[in-house]
C-alpha cells in the first residue's frame, strides 16, 4: 500500500480533526522517480500487488502518468486504488488506460446531507458519478468502503447493503479505529461488525457466508439472490493481525508493517544520500521481512 500524498480534498470526521492538519511540504515527500525506484525494489522482493492510497491519491499531480509507469514494472500483477471518488468521474477512463485494474471507493452513506456532514462538505453526487464512470471504464470489481461511525451513519448500513441486490458490487463495512487526536471519533463511536450484520439481517434477510480464500481481511457474505456481496472488516472486534501480509509505504518514504506500531524504516534519507540500488534493496528487505507481532 503506497500513500501517494498526505493531502485530501475531504475532511472526514473519522480521519481528520475539524481544524485540519499541517501537511508536509512537497520537498519532504517521495518524488515520482523515488517512488518508482522503491516499487521496483518491492517487486524484486516479491511484492505482486500494489494499492495506491493517500490522503487522497487522485490529488497527486500527474497521477495518470505515475500509474502508467507503475503498471510497467515487472512483477506488479495487480494495481488498484482506494479513493474517495470525488475526482474519479474525470480520471477513471485515463487511469484504466494507464493500467489501473480496480478501485475501492469510500461511500459512508447514500444520504447527501449526511455525506456532507461526515466529509465536511463533500458532494455525494460526484462520488456516485465517479463510481458509474469507473465501472464503465472496466475498473472492476467495484468495491465500496463504508466506515461505520455511531451517531453518523450506523443506520445507513441497510441502504448501502441494498445496493448489492441489483449491482455486482462488494459493499464493505469497516469498524472505525479511533486514532487519538487525529480524528473526532472516540471509542464510543465504534460500531462492531456484528451490530451492522444484525441490522442488515433484520431488514433484508439472512446473510449467507461465502468461503473466499485470499489475503482480504473482509468476511464476505451474500444476501439471497443478490448480484453483489457484503464484506465486514473488523480491526477492533476481531483483529486479523496474524493474517496480515501488508507493507505500507508512507508519502514521506517510510516503510511500515502496521498502522498501529511506531517502528518504521526510513527509505527516503538513504535515497537522497546516494545509496546504491543494492543498498536500498537490503534496507527495504530488512524492514519488509520483520514480523510485526510475535
Amino acid at each position: 500500500r503506497i500513500s501517494l500524498t498526505d493531502r485530501c480534498n475531504l475532511r472526514c470526521v473519522y480521519c481528520m480533526p475539524a481544524e485540519g492538519i499541517d501537511f508536509r511540504p512537497p520537498e519532504e515527500l517521495l518524488r515520482d522517480d523515488e517512488l518508482l525506484l522503491l516499487v521496483r525494489i518491492a517487486a524484486e522482493c516479491g511484492v505482486t500487488k500494489v494499492r495506491l492510497t493517500g490522503g487522497e491519491p487522485t490529488v497527486r499531480p500527474a497521477i495518470v502518468d505515475l500509474v502508467r509507469e507503475i503498471s510497467k514494472i515487472p512483477g506488479v500483477r495487480d494495481l488498484a486504488m482506494t479513493t474517495n471518488g470525488i475526482l474519479l468521474e474525470y480520471l477513471a477512463e485515463d487511469l484504466a488506460r494507464a493500467g489501473l485494474r480496480r478501485v475501492n471507493v469510500s461511500v459512508d452513506t447514500l444520504d447527501p446531507e449526511k455525506f456532507r456532514r461526515i466529509t465536511r462538505g463533500g458532494r455525494l453526487e460526484r462520488v456516485l458519478a465517479g463510481i458509474e464512470r469507473a465501472e464503465a471504464a472496466g475498473l472492476r470489481p467495484i468495491k465500496l468502503n463504508a466506515v461505520v461511525v455511531r451517531g453518523f451513519n450506523e443506520e445507513e448500513v441497510v441502504a448501502l447493503a441494498r445496493l448489492t441486490l441489483d449491482r455486482p458490487w462488494e459493499v464493505r463495512f469497516i469498524e472505525v479505529m479511533p486514532f487519538g487526536t487525529v480524528a473526532d471519533v472516540a471509542d464510543a463511536g465504534i460500531v462492531t461488525s456484528e451490530e451492522s450484520m444484525g441490522r442488515i439481517e433484520a431488514a433484508l434477510g439472512p446473510l449467507e457466508p461465502l468461503d473466499l480464500s485470499g489475503e482480504d481481511p473482509a468476511r464476505t457474505y451474500r444476501l439471497r439472490d443478490a448480484a453483489g456481496t457484503l464484506g465486514f472488516i473488523s480491526p477492533v472486534s476481531q483483529p486479523f493481525c496474524s493474517k496480515c501480509g501488508r507493507l505500507r509505504l508512507t508519502a514521506d518514504g517510510r516503510l511500515r508493517l502496521c498502522l498501529l506500531r511506531d517502528d518504521e524504516v526510513d527509505l527516503l534519507t538513504p535515497i537522497r544520500a546516494g545509496a546504491s540500488y543494492a543498498e536500498l534493496k537490503e534496507i527495504f528487505a530488512a524492514g519488509a521481512y520483520k514480523r510485526p507481532f510475535g
